[in-house]
């Protein structure tokens, strides 16, 4: 058996070294958003070049890979683009933000939500209880205002105006007597502060709204195309969670929603 194609140990698992090795090339094109030459691509993976050339033909047979006839540099093929394709069609953004939630209430003790959007709004899909009593009226199918909501603001933050109009009134945080479907013209600048919280602090707050003495940090997960998959959402009372923007629970949140993302083959955040 080739020296490379041996099997190793790993966790009390079987696993095929040459194929983990192999995967780094993989890896490195898909992060890379151009072509790469076989020295940088080989650079990049951990490798020497020559070790790396026997990799790439494969990969290439394979069509995993394709290399340019004219630049010689590499780039992903058409067999990745259908594996890709075929991840995208069978990921489940809740499946991919459960464990995480869980492992976030767990730790913290705090509740937390998960919510898409749905046909009217901000919509929580799942709510983990807090480990002591916290009288909310969150659960699963309770629609979330946009703006009163840290929940709604995570959404906001992403999503195009004509989106926001449509689900406008009658959520939970609204103000008393929210007409449905309302212009957000009246709230560009509320809009804009949370544009620009995001921005600075990857996380959306809620502070004592609309529950009085509860606290909430909200996070978008966003998916491969930017759009904001799901948002991940923890609330306590104001004195389990400080509404500081470098506060614990904001950054388990932000790290958790990063996490998500992460799972749901997005890019990493620069901010």
């Amino acid at each position: 058996m080739d020296s490379e194609q041996h099997d190793k140990e790993d966790k009390g698992q079987r696993a095929v070294q040459s194929i983990e090795v192999g995967g780094r090339l993989l890896l490195a094109l898909a992060a890379s958003r151009l072509p790469m030459s076989l020295k940088d691509l080989a650079a990049e993976a951990g490798l020497s070049a020559s070790r790396a050339h026997p990799y790439l033909v494969s990969f290439g047979r394979l069509r995993l890979i394709e290399q340019d006839a004219t630049s010689g540099h590499y780039a992903l093929g058409p067999a990745a683009l259908q594996l890709g394709l075929t991840c995208l069609v069978q990921l489940d953004p809740l499946k991919v933000a459960l464990p995480i939630a869980e492992q976030l209430a767990n730790s913290s003790g705090l509740a937390v939500a998960l919510a898409v959007w749905g046909n009217f709004g901000p919509t929580v899909v799942r709510m983990i209880d807090a480990r002591q009593p916290l009288h909310v009226s969150m659960r699963a199918g309770t629609v979330m205002s946009i703006l009163g909501t840290a929940t709604g603001r995570a959404f906001a933050a992403w999503l195009p105006r004509h989106q926001l109009e449509q689900a406008m009134g009658a959520a939970l945080g609204d103000p008393p007597g929210a007409a449905p479907a309302r212009s957000l013209a009246a709230d560009d600048a509320e809009l804009r502060e949370i544009v620009a919280e995001m921005r600075a602090h990857g996380v959306c707050r809620a502070a004592g709204r609309p529950m009085p003495g509860v606290n909430a940090f909200s996070a978008a997960a966003l998916d491969h195309e930017g759009v904001p998959a799901i948002v991940i959402t923890a609330l306590g009372h104001q004195d389990q969670v400080s509404a500081d923007w470098d506060s614990p629970t904001a950054l388990a949140v932000r790290d958790a929603a990063e996490r998500i993302a992460h799972g749901l083959g997005a890019h990493p955040l620069r901010r």
